[in-house]
């Protein structure tokens, strides 16, 4: 069951942060007080439930992981974006991608962190 919610967070994952994100989601990354980034992390908890309940999780203890996740995306989301801002790099300098790679690897542990509490509490 946590290699199939592993899988299911992934995929979900690919979907929230690549396919889904609309250009207000996109927008002022760096502001700590944005509409855009509650949608997006939003949609990464709401998915995430989707997935915790697919494989069986209880309803409330779901949605608390979720929330949870929910709000550690947003600051992980709004860092990127201070960190961004600040920086100045793009997409063709290294620093970009240093910054992006650590970006993903927070959401990544997020999810080791879900499974973990999942496991441990259930």
């Amino acid at each position: 069951m946590v290699l199939i919610l592993l899988t299911l967070l992934q995929v979900k994952h690919l979907f929230a942060d690549y396919f889904l994100q609309t250009p207000r989601m996109l927008s002022d990354r760096a502001r700590y007080a944005h509409l855009g980034r509650v949608q997006h992390a939003g949609v990464h908890a709401g998915l995430s439930l989707v997935a915790l309940l697919l494989v069986g999780v209880g309803p409330l203890f779901a949605l608390v992981i979720c929330l949870v996740e929910g709000v550690a995306h947003f600051h992980i989301d709004w860092i990127k974006g201070r960190h961004a801002e600040s920086s100045g790099k793009g997409p063709d300098q290294a620093g970009y991608w240093h910054a992006f790679g650590v970006d993903q690897l927070m959401h990544q542990l997020t999810y080791v962190a879900m499974l973990w509490a999942m496991v441990a509490c259930g």
